[in-house]
């Protein structure tokens, strides 16, 4: 039995900030950004979006009267948790007003959380191969204003169904992951900043990357030369460019061409949205499939996950008969088209205006409010969200 994703789709925030005017305001060369680093944009989201909304935009999408009647599980994969104890997936699925008869599960490994959902959740269809599973890997990256990764910030979500006879792409049993505890990288429970270690969490990454591929390659008996194309988890889009530089010394000329080629490709969502942590890999995934029309039926696709802390897993996917019927290329390329730039004391004033860590009720802007599905306010250190009508907006005046 084939198991796999069925169906994808992303959200971000309706507003962003041009890195190149960002690096001048900050008296940075804006080559470091663009060249260096590798990223042009970089999604801001209002206090008014979170995981849940994000999340819940995505799974929106996906969600059909068949597909909703067949959940049997809802998984969110994040690192940028709304409560402590509750599951964001609780949230999302009232908003979306799912059958009760499902499990709703949080998990959280760094970056790793959206892999381990989708493990967990072709696992659960092996076992019960009639249902579907709704798997959503969301977060937003803060590390604060002119700081080092600043550059490196982003929000967004991506959702994925997860079935047997997968229309767009089989998640192969070929996985290799392993797991060390290091500190590289991590979030104190009372604070929405990351603390990074760097040039060590880049040693890390690249180090892991070349141990489950190494492994990978003698277990499975596979090599560079047998992939159509390999995604990686994008905290920048150079990060993953030097993993990919990992693989290809023994490959043949034409498998370097191919995969550098289509690596770009993957990154082209990076670029404009930022870093989203868990969901980073697949949108780079849906970046690939969405960009790059010479895929085709049976081609194998490489994802390498990482998170901090640290685990790692590489494993593949085979693209199915008529995948590309199953994406909205169009869709993702107006939203990112549609949003609204904004000038950087604008972007500093939204990144500051943050749902706070204290009993203090607190209310977002109305001005902010984009989506179909929005937090109104925390009432009581109760967080309340709000499902309006498809398409709505509150605003239409230039925020600056």
């Amino acid at each position: 039995m084939k198991i796999g994703i069925d169906a994808i789709a992303m959200d971000t925030p309706d507003f962003y900030v041009d890195l190149v005017t960002l690096a001048k305001v900050r008296g940075d060369d804006p080559d470091k950004y663009t060249i260096g680093i590798g990223q042009d944009e970089q999604a801001v989201p209002p206090s008014s979006q979170d995981i849940v909304t994000m999340g819940a935009n995505a799974a929106s999408q996906l969600v059909t009267p068949a597909i909703r009647a067949s959940i049997g599980m809802v998984l969110v994969g994040t690192e940028s948790g709304v409560d402590a104890s509750k599951s964001a997936a609780l949230f999302i699925h009232q908003l979306l007003d799912l059958p009760e008869w499902v499990r709703a599960v949080e998990l959280k490994e760094a970056c790793y959380g959206g892999t381990a959902a989708l493990m967990m959740a072709r696992d659960y269809v092996a076992g019960h191969p009639d249902k579907s599973v709704l798997v959503i890997a969301a977060d937003i990256a803060r590390y604060g204003l002119a700081t080092a990764g600043e550059v490196t910030q982003g929000a967004g979500a991506v959702a994925m169904i997860v079935k047997a006879e997968p229309r767009l792409i089989t998640i192969e049993p070929d996985s290799v992951y392993r797991s060390t505890s290091i500190n590289d990288f991590w979030r104190p429970i009372y604070q929405d900043t990351a603390i990074a270690q760097g040039k060590y969490s880049t040693e890390q990454y690249l180090a892991f990357f070349q141990a489950v591929w190494d492994r990978y390659q003698e277990e499975n008996k596979l090599t560079a030369d047998n992939f159509a194309g390999m995604t990686f988890h994008l905290p920048y889009t150079k990060m993953g460019k030097k993993a990919l530089d990992l693989a290809l010394p023994k490959a043949e000329p034409q498998t370097v061409k191919r995969l550098k080629e289509r690596f770009d490709a993957s990154t082209r969502y990076c670029r404009r949205i930022g870093n989203i942590y868990t969901g980073s890999l697949y949108l780079g995934l849906l970046s690939l499939l969405d960009h790059d029309a010479t895929l085709q039926a049976g081609d194998r696709i490489g994802l390498f996950s990482y998170g901090s802390g640290a685990v790692a897993e590489f494993f593949s996917g085979i693209l199915q008969p008529g995948f590309s019927d199953q994406l909205q290329s169009a869709v993702h390329a107006r939203q990112l088209d549609e949003r609204q730039q904004l000038t950087v004391p604008a972007y500093e004033a939204l990144f500051s205006d943050k749902v706070p860590y204290d009993p203090e009720d607190y209310r977002p802007d109305p001005a902010y409010f984009r989506g179909q599905f929005v937090l109104t306010g925390v009432v009581g250190q109760e967080r309340l969200y709000e499902k309006r009508p498809a398409h709505a907006s509150n605003a239409t005046q230039q925020l600056d």
